[in-house]
């Protein structure tokens, strides 16, 4: 068995190592109880509230990706070879301010202060990733980028104010070629207990020899499991560092995205083909949980009120199964047997999800409607409106041939023990004209379809009826109906003075 060696980053220009970290051990706790970086904080314990916002940079290519993240539910050893910030990491040895903390005391951005730390590592991941290329943050961005960061006592304006004035500041500039060097010297780290293969082979190899490691890819819910039910693993293994499967490749007929990638890149690939689902992409989490979740540990995870798998199979996804044994393909719905359970062998990952493109389908008649176009709507239904979890999801992808249904595809979630199918209700629209009558059927049997549960989220009756009247939601912006949800709200734009 090969020895242990240290964690290995890059913070404040050097290498830190830290050795004899056991694999569960969170980012969080190294940076506050090894490190002394207090200035992170640990608010919620679980990836809501970003009061533990830290940076993480990494090599791609000759550039270096910037990414705010959650400490509290990220694994240390998950960050061996990249870059570190934390709060304590922005200011000038000469004690002057970065822009991103410069614009937080002008804007009055501020009060208790508690949550203060998250907000300015978000601001200069922000910072990073288009201040410094002279792209423009608008209002919109700093909403959306600032999703994951939660404010009791100052609100938001005066934080959007500050991301908006950033620019305004003297210019603060990473030395990325002298950083990019430093990351190429590191060597992984060979720790038998936190298992992190660079190779889809190795990972392969790996997963046979240790068919008990807990598999990890982002940590955004196995965190939990460290956090709120204080588990312990002898050994993890890691997929995130598999260079094949942090790709996105595009096929004539459909993407693959590899099990590494994460959910923020993997829904850009999706938007990039339906540019309708960016709403529901933005809405999945916060970008922090995005950042650092993967589409593939989302699906592999199965919660039933996960988000991406009512979308995936509305679309008619499938994963690709592997190990050294071979691979084996199916759909999204046929991997999940009951409650967070699945057909994975013991010495299987989950390697792919494969996503057809919108297909255009030739019209039977030859009529004068030509192809019939894909509609996909994806509904996300929470307390809150970002940075929630949902008590229903329901995603429906539709394609009219002369005002018919040729294919239908529902997806829901938060009404079964595990993300389903709704069978039924497609069978019963399937060959249908595409009516407000229609619609109506439709909308009553999926209400019927399911049996949810009641819990803290949503009770059952409640549940039932929003999936029905999602489905007359669909019927309305298939006929063009605006201005019928919250979606449709554009924030007013103001200036940053």
């Amino acid at each position: 068995m090969p020895t242990s060696s240290a964690i290995r980053f890059i913070r404040r220009g050097q290498q830190v190592s830290l050795g004899n970290v056991p694999p569960e051990r969170t980012l969080l706790e190294v940076l506050r109880e090894d490190l002394g970086a207090t200035g992170t904080k640990e608010g919620c314990g679980e990836g809501d509230c970003g009061a533990c916002t830290v940076v993480l940079g990494e090599a791609e290519g000759n550039r270096v990706r910037y990414r705010a993240i959650n400490s509290c539910i990220r694994l240390a050893h998950s960050i061996d070879g990249m870059a570190l910030w934390t709060v304590e990491d922005l200011a000038a040895e000469d004690g002057t301010l970065h822009p991103a903390q410069e614009a937080m005391v002008q804007c009055h951005g501020s009060q208790c202060g508690f949550c203060t730390p998250g907000f300015v590592m978000s601001l200069f991941g922000m910072y990073q990733s288009h201040t410094c290329h002279g792209e423009v943050i608008t209002r919109e961005l700093a909403q959306e980028e600032l999703s994951g960061n939660l404010c009791r006592c100052t609100g938001y304006r005066p934080i959007l104010d500050a991301a908006q004035q950033m620019s305004q500041y003297p210019r603060v500039d990473v030395d990325e070629k002298k950083l990019l060097a430093q990351l190429k010297a590191l060597k992984p780290s060979v720790d038998p207990t936190y298992l992190a293969p660079r190779t889809l082979a190795d990972l392969l190899a790996a997963r046979a020899a240790h068919p008990t490691a807990q598999l990890v890819a982002g940590c955004t819910d196995v965190g939990l499991w460290v956090t709120k039910m204080h588990m312990q693993f002898a050994q993890v293994l890691d997929v995130t560092q598999v260079r094949e499967l942090k790709r996105i490749e595009r096929y004539k007929h459909h993407i693959a995205i590899g099990a590494a990638v994460s959910l923020n890149d993997a829904f850009a690939a999706l938007v990039a083909d339906r540019p309708q689902l960016k709403t529901f992409a933005n809405r999945f989490a916060g970008l922090p949980v995005r950042q650092s979740g993967t589409l593939g540990g989302n699906v592999a995870n199965g919660s039933p009120i996960g988000d991406s798998m009512p979308l995936l199979i509305a679309l008619g996804a499938n994963i690709v199964l592997m190990s050294q044994r071979g691979h084996r393909e199916m759909p999204v719905e046929a991997f999940y047997t009951g409650y967070r359970k699945n057909v994975l062998a013991s010495d299987e990952v989950l390697a792919w999800i494969k996503v057809p493109l919108p297909a255009l389908t030739p019209s039977p008649s030859g009529g004068g409607l030509g192809w019939g176009q894909e509609l996909v709507r994806a509904y996300k239904i929470s307390k809150r409106y970002d940075d929630d979890i949902s008590a229903i999801c329901l995603a429906i992808s539709m394609t009219l041939v002369d005002g018919v249904v040729d294919r239908i595809s529902i997806g829901a979630g938060g009404v079964a023990a595990t993300p389903a199918r709704a069978a039924k209700t497609e069978t019963a629209l399937r060959g249908q004209r595409w009516t407000a009558e229609a619609a109506a059927t439709a909308a009553e049997a999926l209400r019927y379809e399911f049996q949810p549960i009641s819990d803290m989220r949503a009770g059952a009756a409640y549940r039932s009826e929003v999936l029905g009247n999602l489905m007359e939601r669909y019927w309305l912006e298939s006929q063009g109906a605006t201005n019928i949800n919250l979606e449709s709200f554009v924030l007013p734009q103001e200036s940053a003075s």
